[in-house]
């Protein structure tokens, strides 16, 4: 199976998501593509969870907790075997993602607050640490931990994550010329 067959998504269906929505074409790393729908409501992160997941090497959900299925919306069954990127949310800068997955591939923590979005079209905000599991002394996965982000922080990110994906296309309209 080639990995574009595999990591396939479907795009997000409106009825799985109250109006209003806008629609957005998401473009992933691998050259996958999907159409999400994000609705601009916050669902608060739960006091006293961690949002815990594993993923292997490419990025494919292999465990996740109940708390992972409580905030992202999906069933367990439609997490396992889906690439961790189906909670992209269309307001996350692509930089902020490689520098997760570079970090953690050097086999080094990295600590960051991310917007992720629900299969509802809402979206919840995280403060996450990724650490890359070795067994011995071979990467085999990544683990994520997710918990309660500082709203002084996320309010700090909006802005920070707004300026980035200006940046972003900013530099993907002059690739275009």
């Amino acid at each position: 199976m080639q990995d574009q067959e595999r990591f396939a998504m479907d795009d997000m269906k409106p009825e799985n998501v109250q109006e209003p929505y806008t629609t957005h074409l998401l473009h992933y790393y691998d050259g996958t593509s999907r159409h999400v729908l994000v609705k601009d409501e916050e669902v608060p992160f739960p006091e006293g969870k961690l949002i815990v997941s594993r993923t292997d090497l490419q990025g494919v959900i292999t465990h996740c907790n109940q708390a992972f299925v409580d905030m992202s919306g999906y069933t367990e069954e439609e997490l396992i075997g889906q690439p961790h990127y189906i909670l992209r949310h269309p307001d996350m800068p692509k930089a902020a993602f490689k520098d997760a997955w570079d970090t953690a591939a050097s086999g080094q923590k990295w600590h960051g607050y991310v917007k992720n979005l629900r299969k509802d079209g809402r979206y919840y905000w995280v403060y996450a640490t990724i650490i890359l599991n070795v067994r011995d002394g071979q990467p085999v996965s990544c683990t994520s931990v997710r918990r309660k982000p500082s709203r002084k922080q996320v309010d700090a990110c909006i802005e920070l994550y707004a300026r980035m994906k200006q940046e972003e296309a900013a530099l993907m309209k002059q690739e275009v010329r």
